[in-house]
């Protein structure tokens, strides 16, 4: 499977092409919207979220509600293009100078892509560094998780920190779908109810001071059978597919998987997991430590992945920097922007994570029909029901 997307953040549209679904699989595009929804919502949002109502098109690659196995095509309409459309038309008779940005802002990829691209008008990067491009990849991931789902495979994230205030609970008490129902319409998409409060307060007073937070969300994967990814290669490896997608989404500073950097500071008694029986006489894990994968595959247990977001560097209070046109030194250029976004990060990062194990899963188990996928599935359930001892398996 692959996927391509396209659209500047202010122009007319985002675009999306998806290749390599099976054929056969149903998609809900009120599950797209509801996931488009809720990467809009959280605490701190800013004004562009109210302008916005994000609604994803499918115009090619579904008929009757399934998946034809043709690429997948998406379209979402930017509501805001009236506004900008003098500004950034691609028709050089209707585009003008105005809002035109030399002065860079620091933290963003203004000045690192106008060097690259030796671009004199930062706005050309901005548009497609924006992470206004994550609505599309969380289109995509979303049609991505609907084929996980299939499977029974669930993912869901919550927000664990924001700032300095850290949630209590921990996630890996409840199953992915009831950390979803659980933190359905809160602030923070956080478990904890008390931290959300604090939460709140910090988002406050950041935007007072003209300043914005950070902070650090979790992604539960449940369901997740082993045996997917690969030690042979180090671009097979499965953790290091799922570090490279969540930092791939813009603020993402650092991702652990399972204990993460907890684990440099223990013994190696304390960091890893005992094989043992379960109550049922399987072979199971007496914790999870490694947190769903070792030597780059999937171990059957539930995958944990965290992510810390670095604070938006878009500041109402702006930091110093060059105008490149002048030479003289100048605040940073002020964009409309959020004050906290991790929230919307953390659906984010599922549909990161959801594209990646859906890859690994089509890999794993190709087939050009959802019917094949099904019986390749469980035929490698059985063998490696059969490869632990579980139950006899006789080769037809």
């Amino acid at each position: 499977m692959r996927y391509l997307t396209a659209g500047e953040s202010h122009g007319p549209a985002l675009l999306g092409i998806i290749e390599g679904l099976p054929a056969g699989l149903t998609l809900d595009e009120a599950y797209l919207h509801r996931q488009l929804a809720r990467r809009q919502g959280g605490y701190g949002r800013g004004g562009r979220m109210s302008l916005e109502k994000d609604r994803v098109q499918i115009l090619s690659g579904v008929r009757f509600g399934k998946t034809t196995g043709s690429p997948l095509s998406l379209l979402m309409e930017n509501k805001d293009w009236p506004n900008w459309q003098g500004v950034l038309s691609p028709d050089p008779r209707h585009a003008t100078a105005e809002k035109q940005l030399t002065c860079p802002r620091p933290g963003h990829a203004d000045l690192a892509g106008g060097i690259k691209y030796l671009l004199p008008d930062l706005r050309d990067v901005l548009e497609r560094a924006s992470a206004r491009e994550t609505a599309m990849r969380v289109a995509v991931g979303s049609v991505a998780a609907s084929l996980l789902a299939h499977f029974q495979v669930i993912i869901a994230a919550h927000v664990v920190a924001v700032g300095e205030v850290t949630a209590r609970t921990r996630a890996q008490a409840w199953s992915a779908a009831v950390i979803r129902e659980k933190t359905a319409g809160t602030l923070f998409y956080c478990l904890d109810g008390e931290a959300e409060l604090l939460m709140q307060k910090s988002v406050d007073d950041a935007r007072e001071r003209g300043d914005t937070l950070g902070g650090i969300f979790e992604v539960q994967v449940d369901g997740l059978p082993p045996g997917l990814g690969s030690y042979v290669h180090w671009d097979r490896r499965l953790d290091a597919r799922l570090a490279g997608a969540l930092m791939s989404i813009p603020g993402i500073k650092g991702v652990e998987i399972g204990l993460g950097f907890t684990a440099a500071a223990r013994p190696g008694s304390l960091a890893h997991d005992a094989i043992v029986r379960d109550g049922q006489g399987r072979i199971s894990r007496a914790s999870n430590r490694a947190g769903g994968l070792e030597g780059g595959i999937s171990n059957g247990q539930p995958l944990i992945l965290r992510a810390a977001m670095k604070p938006i560097p878009t500041l109402r209070a702006a930091l110093p920097s060059i105008d490149l046109a002048d030479g003289q030194a100048k605040d940073a250029a002020v964009e409309r922007a959020d004050i906290c976004a991790v929230p919307a990060a953390s659906v984010v990062g599922e549909a990161v994570v959801a594209w990646e194990l859906a890859r690994a899963f089509t890999e794993k188990f190709s087939a050009d029909s959802l019917t094949e996928m099904e019986t390749a599935f469980a035929h490698y359930l059985e063998l490696v029901k059969a490869y632990l001892g579980e139950k006899p398996y006789v080769e037809n």
